[in-house]
C-alpha cells in the first residue's frame, strides 16, 4: 500500500502565528500529531508519505503515487479539506478521513469513501481489518473511550521538521469539567484517560533522539484533569528526565484554573520544565460563567489568580469569550479591563460559537436559535447562532476589544506588565539559538523601524535589556506575537 497523509492547510488565524513565524523561518507552529499517530498504527510494511499542506504544496504527483489518501481536519481547516477532497476525486484516489470534524459532522461530508470516526485506536484496527479481508465499510464509529496504553509513538520521521516552530505530544485525554460551549467531552468524555509516564517518556526519548530541542506543546484537553496521577506518577518522573538531560524541551500546555489550588502541583510542573500554560478564562462575568458551567472559574479573583501564576513562573494564555446570553452591555469594557491589569499577553478573544454536538449547539437548536455550523476560526467576529444581545451591538463591541488590546500602547504595556509579574523558575536557563538571534534582528527592523507604534517597542526594548536582561528573550517573543495578533485583528476590520 502506498498511504498519503495529509494535512489541510490552516488559514491565517489567531492560533497559526503565520505573521510571527517569518520572523524564525519557520512555515508552521506545530506538526499534525493525530496523522503521525495514525501513521505509527498502519502496517510496517506500507510506505507511507505526509503532506503538511501548512508547510508544503500538495502536487499532483503525490495524488497519483497514493492507492489511499488519510486525512484529518479541523473546522477552521473545512474550505481546504474540501478542495483535497475534490482533487482526490478527479485523481481517482480513495479517500479515508477522519478527525473531530469528522466525527462530529460525517454527515455532511461527501466524496469519502471511508470514515474514520472517534478515536482510532477503537475504531482503526477495525478498518484495517475489514481492508484485509477485502470488505471495508464506509463508516466506522464507537462510543468507547479506549485506554491510551497502546497508542504508539508518532511517526516523528514523516516530518520536515526544521518548518515546524514546536513539536507536540499528548499525555491525556478527556476533562472532568463539562462546559457548555465546549466539545471535548462528547469528543473525549469526562473522565481523563493518561498514557503510562514510561510510554509518554518514550514519546520524549524518541522525540529528543531524533534531534529536536525547544518548545514542545502539551495538547492535552486538560492535562491537570487527573492531578493526583500526576503528581505522584508522571511529574516525578518527568522531573528526572529533564534534568538528566538538562532541560532540553519547555513545555506548553492547557489546564484549568483550579491549578492555582494547588502550590505543589505548580512547583512540580515548573521543576519539569514547564513555563507557558493556557487557561480559559472566558468572562469576569459570574452569570455568564454559571451559564456555561464554568464552575471551576466561579468564586475566585481570576486577576490575582493569573498574576500569582506569573508570579511564579508560569506565564499565562488566555481564552476571552463574549456573546454569553447574561453578558451586560458592560461586558467590553470589563473584558478590556480584565485583560490589562491581569497582564495576560495571549488574549484569544472570540465571540461565542456552539461547536457541532455540543450541550450549547443542542440549547440553540432547541430553541430556534441555531444557523448552522461554526467557522472554527476563533477570533473571525461570527456566531453560528442567534446572541440574546443585538448582534451589531455584539459585534461593534468586540471589534473595540481587540482594537483596544491589540493597539502597540496597550499590548506593549500589557508584556511590561507580565514581565514585572513573571519570575522565572531558577535553574533552568533560556535556550538561544542563532535563530533566536536572526529573530531579534528582524523584530528590530520590522517592528522598531516599519510598523506603527515603533516607540513603545524600543522603550520596552530598552526597559528589558538594562531592567531585567534574563527576561529579554521572552518580552522579544512577546513583541513579535503581537505584530501577528495585531494582523489578525485588522482581518476582521479592527
Amino acid at each position: 500500500m502506498n498511504i498519503l497523509m495529509i494535512n489541510p492547510e490552516t488559514p491565517s488565524t489567531f492560533w497559526s502565528f503565520r505573521n510571527a513565524l517569518r520572523f524564525i523561518s519557520k512555515k508552521s507552529s506545530e506538526p499534525p500529531l493525530g496523522l503521525l499517530t495514525v501513521a505509527a498504527m498502519l502496517p510496517e510494511h506500507w510506505r507511507i508519505r505526509l503532506v503538511d499542506m501548512n508547510v508544503r504544496t500538495l502536487k499532483n504527483r503525490d495524488l497519483h503515487w497514493a492507492d489511499y489518501v488519510f486525512i484529518t481536519g479541523m473546522n477552521v481547516q473545512r474550505a481546504s479539506f474540501h478542495h483535497v477532497i475534490e482533487r482526490c476525486r478527479d485523481a481517482g484516489v480513495k479517500v479515508v478521513a477522519g478527525g473531530p470534524m469528522m466525527t462530529t459532522e460525517h454527515e455532511t461530508f461527501s466524496g469519502i469513501n471511508h470514515m474514520i470516526l472517534n478515536e482510532a485506536e477503537e475504531t482503526l484496527p477495525r478498518f484495517l481489518e475489514d481492508l484485509e479481508a477485502g470488505c471495508p465499510k464506509p463508516v466506522y464509529t464507537s462510543e468507547h473511550f479506549p485506554q491510551l496504553h497502546q497508542t504508539p509513538v508518532p511517526r516523528w520521521d514523516l516530518l520536515e521538521r526544521k518548518k515546524y516552530a514546536n513539536m507536540s505530544v499528548q499525555y491525556s485525554r478527556g476533562c472532568p469539567f463539562d462546559c457548555e460551549f465546549c466539545s471535548i467531552t462528547l469528543l473525549n468524555g469526562r473522565k481523563p484517560r493518561t498514557k503510562t509516564s514510561g510510554q509518554f517518556l518514550a514519546e520524549l526519548e524518541s522525540l529528543y533522539d531524533s534531534g529536536w530541542r525547544g518548545p514542545v506543546f502539551i495538547v492535552d484537553d486538560n492535562f491537570i484533569g487527573h492531578i493526583r496521577q500526576l503528581k505522584n506518577d508522571l511529574l516525578p518522573a518527568l522531573i528526572r528526565w529533564s534534568r538528566d538531560r538538562k532541560f532540553p524541551f519547555r513545555f506548553t500546555t492547557e489546564v484549568s484554573m483550579n491549578i492555582a489550588d494547588d502550590d505543589a502541583l505548580i512547583r512540580m510542573m515548573l521543576e519539569a520544565g514547564f513555563e507557558h500554560v493556557f487557561i480559559g478564562i472566558e468572562t469576569p462575568n459570574n452569570e455568564s460563567l454559571a451559564e456555561c458551567g464554568k464552575s471551576q472559574n466561579l468564586n475566585r479573583d481570576m486577576t490575582i489568580t493569573v498574576r500569582e501564576l506569573q508570579k511564579r513562573g508560569l506565564r499565562v494564555s488566555g481564552g476571552f469569550i463574549v456573546g454569553f446570553d447574561h453578558d451586560p452591555p458592560s461586558i467590553f469594557d470589563r473584558q478590556i479591563q480584565f485583560i490589562r491589569s491581569s497582564g495576560i499577553v495571549t488574549a484569544m478573544v472570540g465571540i461565542l460559537n456552539a461547536p457541532s454536538g455540543s450541550k450549547l449547539f443542542h440549547r440553540m437548536k432547541s430553541e430556534k436559535r441555531l444557523l448552522g455550523v461554526m467557522s472554527g476560526d476563533n477570533m473571525d467576529g461570527s456566531t453560528n447562532f442567534v446572541p440574546v444581545m443585538h448582534s451589531d451591538k455584539l459585534t461593534e463591541g468586540y471589534r473595540r476589544i481587540l482594537k483596544t488590546i491589540y493597539s502597540p500602547k496597550e499590548y506593549y504595556q500589557r508584556v511590561k506588565t507580565m514581565i514585572q509579574d513573571f519570575h522565572p523558575f531558577p535553574g533552568i536557563k533560556p535556550l538561544i539559538t542563532w535563530v533566536d538571534i536572526k529573530a531579534l534582528f528582524k523584530s528590530m527592523w520590522i517592528l522598531g523601524v516599519l510598523e506603527k507604534g515603533k516607540l513603545y517597542y524600543w522603550k520596552l526594548f530598552l526597559y528589558s535589556l538594562f531592567k531585567c536582561p534574563a527576561k529579554f528573550p521572552m518580552v522579544i517573543t512577546l513583541s513579535i506575537y503581537g505584530f501577528h495578533f495585531r494582523k489578525v485583528a485588522e482581518q476582521i476590520g479592527t
